[in-house]
């Protein structure tokens, strides 16, 4: 998607070599006008897929998962990192750990809110190993209720997680590849 593209590369910044800042419009301040294109094109690329449900993790996913159950019409869950004393007691529970902040989270959604008729899309902001999709992949089967597919902001091609995901037959959209980021220099894989 070029205009997520086009943002990345001027407003994105290269830390370390392998972690990318995209704050400024993404996942601490949000462009809700580009969450909307981007909502767009999920429905598009997701059109005949009947999505009843949206879910994603807190935080950085919620933004993106509003706007795009808009599009959709229908609900959003997010999986918590921390049970509260107002969940439910009857939860999914998995572990899943975080690339950015380096720690293993128990992962957790009410039974209430996933259920076998569902038809629910994943959507995230990055994907890098794969592990929080992976983990949100678990919710669904323990569920029982179907996976549509995985929706992913920004893929960062260069690392496992995405191969990993496919490689189970699972439709993933990424709307930005990224193959590389060496010397702070951005490399888009070319829309196919």
């Amino acid at each position: 998607m070029k205009l997520l593209e086009d943002r990345i590369r001027t407003e994105g910044i290269v830390k370390n070599g392998d972690i990318l800042r995209v704050d400024s419009f993404l996942n601490h301040q949000m462009d809700v006008s580009l969450f909307r294109e981007m909502a767009r094109e999920w429905k598009r690329r997701f059109a005949d897929a009947e999505v009843n449900k949206i879910l994603t993790i807190e935080a950085s996913g919620i933004g993106l998962a509003c706007v795009a159950a808009e599009e959709f019409d229908c609900r959003v869950v997010f999986a918590k990192k921390t049970a509260g004393n107002n969940m439910d007691a009857e939860m999914y529970t998995t572990k899943i750990i975080s690339f950015t902040k380096g720690k293993v989270f128990d992962v957790v959604v009410s039974k209430r809110f996933l259920k076998p008729g569902d038809r629910v899309l994943i959507l995230d902001d990055f994907l890098a190993n794969g592990c929080a999709l992976l983990g949100l992949m678990d919710l669904v089967k323990q569920s029982g209720a179907t996976l549509v597919g995985c929706g992913v902001a920004i893929e960062k091609g260069f690392q496992e997680g995405g191969k990993r995901i496919r490689e189970m037959g699972v439709r993933l959209e990424s709307l930005a590849i990224i193959d590389s980021m060496e010397g702070g220099e951005l490399a888009f894989r070319s829309e196919e």
